[in-house]
């Protein structure tokens, strides 16, 4: 089997899918995107083809050490997104080539099926989510503005109050999880930790920039909830400072950033010897998802799934959530098969990130 030609095409509603054929017919998926900038990530890809065209596909790991280090310039966001789409898409064509799903080629499944968790930031979602089978959630501090570098009284008590809210209608049995998006500084970050730590969440996640990794350190040795980072870290090279400082006990790598699904077990593997935790990070497509699930599947230190969408409208046949959890994938590959047909309506986008300012001074802040 021998690659033909790598194809991508924008999805709404911000998503880059890829198809990577082959002379035999069967088509890999992946998902090559970093947010707001799909555009650039397609080009960075359409510049992998050359390479790959007329190879095999099922050398995941060899196709991978070549398109990362044979650039001079390697990583970043947009490089190892772009390599991180191809890579699935090419565990998919291995799957698919001997008739099993990815994680068996990863060792076999650790778990029948797979915890999702989901966003949710007022009390009637949380409520309406629980009713629907959710048990771990996630949402961001409350705040009628921005973050400033030093926040009063009224910003912090505002936040936790509104946190205490949502554990009150969850109650003790549910996980709820905290994003502060690394808008929050330092300064601030530690103020808020400690006057949400009656409320327990399942974990803090991105406190502080996580670039910032020492004052990341400082703050898990200062507060005994869990630390949570890494959708914004790439690679086992990148994930290798916050595991050796111990600046987090859970990690949240991006499968569609951080290097792919290989790189991401290798990423679990290097947590577990430091008894870390995995929740990868998935804000983005079905595609994404599958690839999510093939790693959950396969690592033993999983803890739960983020996730925007079960594939409706997108595949053919949509994941399907029940009490919790979704069952393991069986078809081969990521398991997945786009529609074509539904998908129609939705190709193309222009999404741009969203600009934040500070109502005070205009000064552009972090949202």
């Amino acid at each position: 089997m021998k690659i033909t030609k790598l194809e991508t095409f924008l999805v709404k509603p911000r998503w880059l899918f890829l198809k990577i054929h082959t002379d035999e017919g069967l088509i890999g998926l992946g998902e090559p995107i970093l947010e707001g900038r799909a555009k650039t990530c397609a080009q960075a890809v359409a510049e992998l083809e050359p390479y790959l065209v007329g190879k095999d596909p099922t050398r995941v790991v060899h196709h991978w050490q070549a398109m990362y280090r044979h650039a001079f310039y390697r990583g970043g966001p947009i490089l190892t997104s772009a390599l991180s789409g191809v890579e699935q898409a090419l565990w998919d064509l291995a799957g698919k080539a001997l008739g099993v799903p990815v994680y068996k080629l990863l060792g076999g499944p650790t778990r029948d099926r797979i915890r999702l968790y989901k966003g949710g930031g007022d009390p009637a979602t949380i409520k309406d989510w629980i009713a629907k089978g959710f048990t771990c959630f996630k949402t961001g501090p409350y705040k009628e503005r921005p973050s400033r570098i030093i926040e009063n009284k009224a910003f912090i008590d505002t936040a936790a109050d509104h946190f205490a809210r949502l554990r009150e209608v969850a109650g003790p049995e549910i996980d709820l999880a905290i994003d502060f998006h690394g808008a929050i500084s330092p300064q601030t970050a530690k103020v808020l930790i400690k006057e949400l730590e009656p409320y327990q969440p399942f974990f803090v996640e991105e406190p502080v920039q996580c670039q910032n990794v020492d004052v990341l350190a400082e703050i898990a040795r200062g507060t005994h909830l869990p630390i949570a980072t890494g959708e914004r870290v790439f690679t086992k090279w990148g994930f290798r400072e916050i595991l050796e400082k111990q600046a987090a006990s859970i990690l949240q790598p991006d499968l569609c950033h951080a290097g792919g699904i290989f790189e991401v077990r290798l990423i679990a593997g290097m947590a577990e010897a430091y008894y870390g935790g995995i929740a990868p990070h998935n804000p983005l497509g079905p595609i994404s998802l599958a690839a999510c699930l093939q790693l959950d599947a396969s690592i033993p230190n999983f803890v739960a799934q983020e996730h925007t969408t079960l594939g409706e409208g997108y595949l053919k046949k949509p994941f399907v959530f029940r009490d919790g959890f979704v069952e393991l994938p069986t078809e081969p590959g990521l398991g997945i098969e786009l529609d074509d047909d539904a998908m129609e309506d939705k190709i193309d986008h222009d999404w741009r990130n969203g600009e934040s300012y500070l109502a005070d001074d205009g000064s552009v802040v972090d949202w």
